[in-house]
């Protein structure tokens, strides 16, 4: 027997909603259940041939289990390796070197020095840094600053001026921000890309509160542009080496740009996300985890590798 195991924390309606669609669609020796997780001991797996991680973004105790699953022959679902190491600064570079479209960002570092540093620990900083500069190189006011590592909206900031600018830099303390280039939109979308085949273009307006972002009404959108962002989800995802990920799309002048696309764990909450969504959603984790566990080989590594980091080994 095949066991497909999800781990998750504070969701809801999700994993169990996973459980029963696998579990109603498996072929005889393949069965899902909520994954339960005891002593683990190094180099000895749980014996899940696959596990749907959703919670140790959070729980450094699960990131570190995982990495010794996916070693032991688990297929984990994202790349526990590749999510542990990559971040939304890197990502934007990688996009920027495929062509796929990426606002201007810098690098900033984070305004408190963190623990265990001094002054001396930053003698190679240059110091100050040019300001002015880095805005003209931005396209001036308004911009964006976000954590360049975070997710679900947090510590992002909207600037206007250098006084906003200075004010909320000196509340991010210890967090590594970058600063972005805004995008002001016709449209805007966010995807789910699954298996790095399956994707559903959702249309979103992140301006709006938070239960009011999926829009009902679908806008009329120019001919070929779903399909513009359908190919930039595949693109991404590709690269990355995501399985289960959303992907952010802002639209202007009829060019997607890519704001936000490494997700370990996108929302995909009913209650967020709607009932046609969320049906999606399960449905297509439920055919990638078949799918997975039809492929895992026992005592081999069954982990997931974007292009980027294929490519480098093969070079």
């Amino acid at each position: 027997m095949k066991k497909i195991g999800i781990l998750f924390g504070q969701e809801q309606t999700f994993p169990q909603a996973f459980v029963d669609r696998v579990n109603m669609k498996s072929p005889r020796g393949i069965k899902a259940e909520f994954a339960h997780i005891g002593e683990i001991k190094q180099a000895t797996g749980s014996g899940y041939a696959v596990l749907i991680d959703r919670i140790s973004q959070d729980v450094p105790f699960y990131r570190s289990m995982l990495k010794n699953e996916a070693a032991t022959g688990t297929a984990v679902i994202n790349n526990p390796f590749w999510w542990s190491a990559d971040e939304k600064f890197f990502n934007n570079v990688l996009a920027e070197m495929a062509d796929i479209p990426v606002p201007k960002t810098v690098l900033l570092p984070s305004k408190e020095m963190p623990d265990d540093t001094t002054a001396d620990s930053f003698r190679n900083l240059k110091y100050p840094l040019e300001w002015e500069a880095m805005v003209d190189y931005l396209g001036g006011f308004p911009l964006y600053m976000k954590p360049h590592s975070g997710g679900g909206w947090k510590s992002v900031y909207k600037l206007n001026s250098f006084e906003e600018l200075f004010a909320a830099y000196a509340e991010t303390e210890r967090l590594v921000m970058m600063l972005q280039e805004n995008i002001d939109f016709e449209y805007y979308f966010r995807c789910y890309c699954l298996n790095r085949k399956y994707v559903h273009i959702m249309p979103y307006e992140p301006r709006n509160p938070h239960h009011l972002r999926y829009l009902q009404d679908i806008p009329s959108y120019p001919e070929g542009l779903l399909d513009k962002v359908h190919d930039l989800v595949l693109q991404i995802n590709t690269a990355l080496g995501y399985d289960f990920n959303t992907a952010e799309f802002a639209v202007k002048d009829g060019i997607p740009y890519a704001i936000d696309f490494c997700n370990p764990a996108p929302d995909a909450e009913l209650t967020s996300v709607g009932a046609d969504n969320f049906e999606w959603v399960v449905e297509h984790a439920a055919l990638m985890a078949i799918e997975r566990a039809e492929e895992q080989q026992p005592g081999k590594t069954n982990l997931s590798w974007g292009s980027f980091v294929r490519k480098s080994v093969e070079d």
